[in-house]
């Protein structure tokens, strides 16, 4: 206890140097968490998409849709134990700035797929029996306010005009990772205002049809099964799991989420060289007190012992504010994002991770000026101005 004291005190001797460095070793902690859990959130879609649903779209481009009437061939595939539809809407909610996922279903079928999506029985019925009705997730609906009974408009960008939908419940997810940022309303009512609209080019059209398997041991045959059924028809098809599929678009953005990572450990060394110079400094300055710890007959390991626990104290005080402030920094800047991010959740890997840059900070900050004081000669130390 009293060499703990020793070294808790010598941290402070020099209080400015002190304080300043332990705030760019917490903003450093701070930042790699928080950059970490972004890319954790970038892979979040993939990481709980299933394996054993099959998405399948068109095999030119995911924007060009396919006929309806692929549906009832997809059904009698041997392995497909259910299929649902789903088609981007793509509209914007008042502003254009206010953009969310909004997507055209079979309701019935579609939340048959989608168990981890619940919603109450007076919800369900609600949804179902109103095809102008639509429900919304509950991190949706917090962030604009959304209420059941709540009649939401829509600029429709892909599909041109205000479209208006009536709030009939709002789902809630399974598990802390289910996306709750999507609202979904009725196919059968977008394709009627299609076509009363005259938007000819769109109708009986759905953007993928999703089919679940038993296993995802048979993803592979029954997506090769559902593609030969199209092949060289005037609109191929690709089937593919809904993991492949999420990771696509995250494909799309894979120089983002590397230069985000680079960032991070920058972050990180260049705290490293502050705090190494920082010790350097101190370690310099008493120079003639470790000369004279050696006069009185401690050993060269225990001073060199002395400098490397006051930087690995400095680490884990600046590693564990570090880590206490991630979590309200990073709900805060899940609410700024909106939508943005289907899951931002700090994991306790990311904590380790924190914890462990600032150790190994700490270590490589402590090991030039503890073998410099292990070296010194006692006359020469109390030369030392």
């Amino acid at each position: 206890m009293l060499l703990f004291r020793l070294v808790f005190l010598n941290i402070w001797r020099n209080r400015g140097r002190a304080v300043l460095t332990l705030l760019g070793l917490v903003v450093a902690v701070l930042a790699f968490g928080l950059l970490s859990t972004v890319v954790r959130a970038w892979y979040s879609g993939a990481e709980s998409a299933s394996q054993a649903r099959l998405i399948t779209r068109s095999a030119v481009s995911l924007i060009f849709p396919l006929p309806l009437s692929y549906g009832d061939r997809i059904r009698q595939v041997d392995g497909v134990q259910a299929m649902t539809i789903s088609r981007w809407f793509g509209g914007v909610y008042k502003d254009n700035k206010n953009f969310f996922p909004q997507f055209a279903v079979d309701p019935e079928t579609y939340f048959q797929i989608y168990p981890e999506y619940r919603l109450t029985d007076e919800e369900r019925a609600r949804f179902f029996r109103d095809r102008r009705s639509a429900v919304v997730g509950r991190r949706l609906a917090d962030t604009y306010g959304f209420q059941v009974g709540d009649l939401i408009s829509l600029k429709g960008q892909l599909f041109p005009g205000q479209w208006e939908f009536l709030v009939a419940g709002i789902y809630e997810g399974a598990e802390e990772k289910t996306d709750t940022n999507k609202m979904y309303f009725h196919w059968a009512y977008l394709n009627e205002e299609i076509k009363r609209r005259n938007i000819s080019r769109d109708a009986d059209s759905v953007g993928v049809f999703i089919s679940s398997v038993q296993g995802a041991d048979q993803a592979a045959a029954v997506g090769l099964a559902i593609d030969g059924l199209f092949q060289n028809s005037p609109k191929e098809t690709l089937t593919e799991t809904e993991q492949a599929f999420q990771l696509g678009f995250v494909a799309m953005t894979e120089a983002i989420v590397v230069a985000i990572r680079a960032v991070s450990y920058v972050v990180i060394l260049i705290i490293m060289a502050v705090m190494a110079n920082t010790m350097s400094m101190t370690a310099r300055e008493r120079t003639s007190e470790y000369a004279t710890l050696k006069a009185l007959g401690f050993s060269p390991f225990f001073v060199a012992g002395l400098i490397a626990a006051e930087s690995l104290l400095m680490a884990v005080l600046g590693g564990l504010i570090g880590i206490g402030l991630t979590y309200p920094l990073a709900e805060a800047f899940h609410s700024a994002t909106g939508t943005l991010f289907k899951s931002f959740v700090v994991s306790l890997d990311t904590n380790l991770m924190q914890m462990l840059a600032a150790l190994v900070t700490g270590v490589f900050a402590a090991l030039w000026p503890a073998i410099k004081s292990y070296r010194i000669r006692i006359v020469e130390g109390l030369r030392a101005i």
